[in-house]
């Protein structure tokens, strides 16, 4: 296949490079597309090179499929072009997951959805809500879930390139600072906000991710909400939601209370999350896998299942996954997988 990759030089974009290369994805010719301040730069790809090229009339010419990894507005106006371009479309950003019209897709969970694309185009979740939707399907295949609450711990990498940089160098002067620097909550130096986010995030959590909208809750906790139904095919389904950044380099993490139309046992969840595909069971469910662990892998890790005394016949959970990878790139690729392997 013919493919474009959109904003080929973001974090996302970089690793769907490396995920088409190591999934040996039938491309015969790649195309990166970047802002013109990127423009011309060189990316290795399959013992070769691309040159990064800027969005313009007729950039979409003869592509089989194009992947959208840019900010929302940017996604609007040109995924349109690119369906309109003959390409079948994949996007990564917000712009198209609630549009009735347009499948929302978890490779693993819902790929007959993609049989139907009337517009040319397929989105992909959220980072969170794919990480989490991933291990919730199996247990809602089995018992259909009824109540959801959920609490995030989601890395800085979640907000990009500027994201990592400010941890980094919050880090780094921590570090680099004095005894009573590392030691005083209250220090100036500790107060001082940064470009992304209003606290500091080194040494910190901030419980809020997204921006604040309806009822108080954020975008992040907004999409939780709306894209499990959406997923799940379930608009019954009451989610609700609390975000929350955290000082991690790359890698998601929730913990969630799930209540079912009937009760679910831990042995029963275990058997069903032990054999479902893009899950790791660690432990047998008695484990605690970390963000650290679920970096630079395919799978979602599940772990800390238990019944929950308070409410018999329902569960908790303890969900992570690299949001870069799962979370993101490597969702995006498995459903071009899914669409190659209808082609054939």
């Amino acid at each position: 296949m013919r493919v474009g990759v959109i904003g080929a030089t973001g974090l996302v974009g970089a690793e769907m490079l490396r995920i088409l290369e190591e999934r040996a994805f039938p491309v015969a010719e790649l195309r990166g597309y970047a802002s013109p301040r990127s423009e011309g730069k060189v990316l290795p790809f399959a013992g070769g090179e691309v040159v990064c090229e800027v969005l313009r009339e007729g950039c979409f010419d003869g592509l089989d499929l194009v992947i959208v990894d840019v900010d929302d507005p940017i996604a609007a106006e040109w995924a349109p072009r690119a369906a309109a371009a003959g390409a079948t479309v994949i996007d990564n950003s917000a712009a198209f997951r609630m549009d009735p019209a347009i499948p929302l897709v978890v490779a693993e969970v819902n790929p007959e959805d993609l049989h139907d694309l009337p517009r040319g185009i397929a989105s992909c979740p959220n980072c969170t809500t794919m990480v989490l939707v991933t291990a919730l399907a199996p247990l809602h295949s089995a018992a259909r879930l009824d109540r959801m609450v959920v609490s995030t711990y989601q890395s800085v990498s979640g907000a990009g390139q500027a994201g990592m940089y400010e941890l980094d160098a919050q880090w780094t002067k921590l570090s680099g600072g004095s005894e009573e620097l590392r030691r005083s909550a209250t220090h100036p130096a500790l107060l001082e906000p940064g470009e992304v986010w209003p606290r500091p995030i080194a040494g910190n959590v901030i419980p809020l991710a997204g921006s604040v909208k309806d009822a108080g809750y954020t975008s992040e906790e907004w999409k939780l909400v709306h894209e499990t139904r959406k997923i799940l095919h379930d608009d019954s389904i009451r989610v609700t939601a609390t975000c929350v950044r955290v000082p991690v380099f790359v890698g998601h993490a929730m913990t969630a209370n799930l209540s079912f139309h009937r009760p679910m046992s831990k042995g029963e969840a275990a058997d069903l999350l032990g054999e479902a595909a893009g899950v790791m069971l660690v432990d047998g469910g008695d484990g605690f896998p970390t963000p650290l662990e679920g970096a630079g892998i395919d799978p979602v890790l599940v772990g800390r299942l238990r019944e929950d005394p308070s409410s018999p016949g329902g569960l908790d959970i303890w969900v992570t996954g690299d949001n870069l990878r799962k979370g993101a790139a490597l969702n995006a690729v498995q459903m071009a997988e899914v669409l190659v392997a209808r082609r054939g």
